[in-house]
């Protein structure tokens, strides 16, 4: 059979295999296991990470996040898809940083000489920082630019994040509990055990599936994107596992699902607006090639600014339907949604809602105000 899906059913998929939908049974119900599901949550910045989880869990508050990280150590923040900052399920490290470490390694050889990181060096002064670490970790980066001084292994400027993203890459370092608010970093092997390693054939393929419980419906040059594999290398990962796939158009465009969730096809999506407060960076608006099917063009500027950057936004129905900012004051936590256009009533009330399980995950009062919609950007 032939499946053609609209943009819409597309979307009520992606919200369901991305827990969006706060419905599945099969969801689960902590820090690791959300981190396991999604292969990794994007987590350069921290806080907006731990919003992630709150979007797809139930229950959960910020400091169960903390404790999953520092305490039980069941996640690891480190470097790892598209070679940015990622939280991680502790047992999945032992075979995606084999995988993804030596991609961004490779990917970054003219910029490791640009700053005097030549291969020598960098493997002198890992072994540096290993023993530095071994000595007086956790410290943070000020702290090891010191030490690594006293050695004799001197870095400036941009050679000092460089040098600790490649030790996180070839799996010597991670970064550990933070200190008055700043990060520190640890030896990976000394504060968790890794998990086992897959082979490496067999680890893009086992990518590609996990990718697709998460992401999917997506296709083969969605998942390089993510994961920031070469497409020859996603190709075979996907031809790999095609018994497992069932294959749907969208818009024309061939796109794949696990074949043992074809029971979605079928389920008819809730009455209720689904609505969501994602943080920046987050997975759904992250996790394929383009946006387009989430972000209609004249409000692209406003979810993605430039710069890097990707603003928090607010979903409803899967669509982008505005942005918000949180600004902590002395007694509460100050929240601003702006809209791009009117929000129909019963959106307005799944927004409160969101509002309140705000307030809940975070153990804060949380006030909240709709502003204005505010004209779309025809200047693109």
């Amino acid at each position: 059979m032939q499946y053609r899906l609209s943009e819409g059913q597309v979307r009520f998929l992606r919200l369901r295999a991305q827990r969006l939908d706060r419905r599945s049974p099969e969801s689960a119900a902590d820090v690791a296991g959300i981190a396991k599901e999604m292969c990794g949550l994007q987590a350069q910045d921290l806080a907006a990470a731990a919003l992630a989880v709150r979007a797809r869990s139930t229950g959960l508050a910020a400091r169960d996040v903390d404790r999953a990280r520092v305490d039980e150590r069941s996640v690891v923040r480190t470097w790892c898809m598209r070679g940015t900052l990622h939280l991680l399920a502790t047992e999945d490290l032992g075979w995606l940083l084999p995988l993804l470490g030596p991609v961004f390694i490779r990917e970054s050889e003219r910029r490791y000489a640009e700053l005097g990181l030549d291969e020598s060096t960098r493997a002198n002064s890992t072994r540096a920082l290993r023993g530095v670490l071994e000595s007086y970790g956790p410290l943070t980066r000020a702290e090891i630019v010191q030490r690594l001084a006293a050695l004799g292994v001197a870095l400036e400027g941009q050679a000092v994040p460089h040098l600790l993203r490649y030790a996180a890459l070839v799996g010597t370092i991670c970064l550990g509990p933070d200190r008055h608010g700043e990060p520190t970093y640890v030896i990976l092997r000394d504060w968790v055990n890794c998990g086992p390693a897959l082979a490496p054939d067999e680890a893009p393929a086992v990518l590609a599936q996990r990718y697709l419980f998460a992401y999917g419906p997506a296709a083969p040059d969605d998942l390089a994107a993510w994961s920031g594999l070469p497409m020859s290398v996603v190709r075979t990962a996907w031809q790999r596992i095609a018994g497992q796939l069932l294959r749907v158009e969208c818009a024309g465009r061939p796109v794949w699902l696990l074949a043992s969730r074809a029971g979605w096809l079928d389920e008819v999506p809730p009455r209720s607006r689904l609505v969501s407060l994602l943080p920046s960076f987050d997975a759904y608006l992250l996790g394929y090639r383009d946006r387009d099917l989430v972000v209609a063009p004249e409000h692209a500027r406003r979810i993605h600014p430039g710069g890097g950057g990707l603003s928090p936004t607010l979903l409803v129905d899967g669509s982008a339907a505005g942005v918000w900012k949180a600004n902590r004051q002395r007694d509460h936590l100050e929240v601003a949604i702006e809209p791009f256009r009117d929000l129909p009533e019963d959106a307005k009330q799944g927004l409160e809602a969101e509002a309140e399980d705000l307030a809940r995950f975070l153990e804060v009062k949380v006030r909240y105000s709709v502003l204005p919609p505010t004209p779309a950007d025809t200047n693109r």
